[in-house]
């Protein structure tokens, strides 16, 4: 049976471990950049409206305002969109899901090496407090890792650029619509301009 301090470190072990576990999927399922590109019509020296692109782990939220279109919100997938655009951003940011997929998988297994050790004495083995600081040093390694691939795939490739310049359909939609709006009594009858 292990000693009470020993019980009482590998149990304060296990919940501090299980902490950063909590921080990291809060962490996952947040947004992890927000990118502001200013736009300008082709060959124009002018700017004529911004996109702000939020791109999170699974999905995105892209709003345009007059940056091809006018004030559209559109949410996507971040592995279609990252796909569409081809080139690096994919490989870095799929690199990015599975070294958090590994860094969760090597808390949970400091957490159950630290509540084994809580309550076994496993000596000078890989079940004891080496196993605990081998997954939780790998852990937070990985962790590391993923916030510097992550800052790569957002700030040197032009993945924001490119996620605001794949132009869908419905900025073609919105252009006519904001056409209509800003010029009504071009399809109304003349009888009814003339009153």
């Amino acid at each position: 049976m292990p000693s009470s301090k020993k019980i009482l470190y590998f149990i304060a072990s296990a919940l501090s471990t299980t902490v950063s576990v909590g921080l990291l999927g809060f962490g996952m399922s947040q947004q992890w950049s927000t990118t502001t590109v200013l736009c300008a019509r082709n060959g124009a020296d002018t700017l004529n409206g911004t996109a702000a692109v939020t791109m999170g782990l699974f999905k995105g939220f892209l709003l345009r305002d007059g940056c091809p279109g006018f004030q559209i919100e559109s949410s996507f997938s971040a592995f279609d969109k990252l796909v569409d655009t081809g080139g690096a951003p994919p490989a870095l940011h799929f690199l990015s899901v599975i070294l958090l997929a590994l860094c969760l998988l090597f808390s949970a297994g400091s957490i159950l090496l630290s509540l084994y050790n809580s309550v076994s004495n496993p000596y000078q083995t890989y079940m004891g407090y080496v196993g605990v600081y081998i997954c939780s040093s790998l852990s937070a390694s990985l962790s590391v890792l993923v916030l510097i691939l992550f800052v790569i795939n957002v700030s040197v490739t032009s993945l924001a650029e490119d996620v605001v310049f794949s132009v869908d359909e419905d900025v073609d939609l919105a252009y006519t619509h904001k056409q209509e709006q800003e010029k009504p009594t071009e399809d109304a009858p003349m009888e009814t301009m003339m009153y």
